[in-house]
């Protein structure tokens, strides 16, 4: 069993008493591994990459929650549309626009956090804070008929500065605060931003969805 099952029940139940949805992160990891924490009850999975996506949405059940976390190109929309659960990392208008087109083809809405670029590194994507501000005011928002914007999504540098990562989630935080203004049906609900190594602390920052999986799969190999 390479599922640590321990460490699944203990964050489990620590981010059931806040409230806060986990996403275990199962890109690169067997369909066995994932089957084992379906059985523990879990349903809500994170994968980076499209194709292997479609191969486990095909072969796995279909009661689970496909959550898209990774870079996602235009030209690979189409194929995660009919059955997405969540796709978290919308950095740019553009990706918006094909996203809601073949939302219209699939006659559903899909469901969409913003992502927005809050981490030191540059090759991290994402809305910057003007960008941000200026789409959610401009009114647009309301051209994308088949989309539901539910919140934002970031990702922190890759640091131990806990003064870093504190400064990145507390400018999230404040980001999805101002856009929440911009919606009044009450569904932009959604802030994930925590993984592995700093979930807590965004936790105690105001995440209210969390991305983890090295703690629940172990490390991954990416030789596959």
């Amino acid at each position: 069993m390479s599922v640590n099952v321990g460490a699944y029940q203990s964050i489990h139940q620590e981010l059931l008493s806040k409230n806060v949805q986990l996403i275990a992160v199962s890109k690169t990891k067997p369909n066995t591994d994932i089957i084992e924490l379906y059985e523990l009850g879990h349903r809500a999975f994170g994968e980076n990459y499209v194709q292997e996506l479609i191969d486990k949405a095909d072969q796995l059940p279909k009661d689970i929650q496909w959550h898209f976390i990774g870079h996602l190109q235009s030209n690979k929309v189409k194929y995660i549309s009919p059955f997405v659960h969540l796709i978290h990392g919308v950095d740019s208008e553009k990706l918006l626009q094909e996203i809601n087109k073949q939302a219209i083809k699939q006659d559903r809405i899909i469901d969409c956090l913003l992502q927005v670029h809050i981490a030191t590194e540059e090759t991290k994507f994402g809305f910057d804070g003007p960008a941000l501000h200026e789409f959610l005011t401009s009114g647009r928002v309301k051209d994308y008929s088949n989309i539901r914007i539910r919140g934002l999504m970031g990702m922190a540098s890759f640091s131990e500065d806990q003064t870093l990562l504190s400064k990145e989630f507390t400018t999230l935080k404040s980001y999805f605060e101002n856009a929440k203004k911009a919606f009044s049906n009450g569904q932009f609900d959604t802030l994930s931003m925590g993984m592995s190594g700093d979930y807590q602390l965004a936790i105690q920052l105001g995440s209210t969805m969390v991305r983890i999986g090295s703690l629940l799969f172990g490390a991954r190999n990416y030789s596959k």
